[in-house]
């Protein structure tokens, strides 16, 4: 399973409002339409606060 690229999960966090919990921002990208690998991966972040998009990016890095 390949984890989600994190261009591609910023599309579906436009508009989103930061700081933004784990929850929010996989709240936020389900109602955008993402799709079940970008859902994977967002689930797959670690339970924080997230102040910025580029935060969710290198979050997202970090996930094995």
């Amino acid at each position: 399973m390949t984890k989600a690229n994190p261009i591609q999960v910023q599309k579906f966090l436009s508009g989103m409002d930061y700081p933004a919990s784990k929850e929010e921002v996989v709240k936020h990208a389900k109602s955008k339409g993402a799709d079940e690998n970008i859902m994977r991966t967002l689930e797959q972040l670690p339970d924080e606060n997230f102040e910025t998009p580029a935060d969710v990016s290198k979050a997202i890095g970090q996930i094995d």
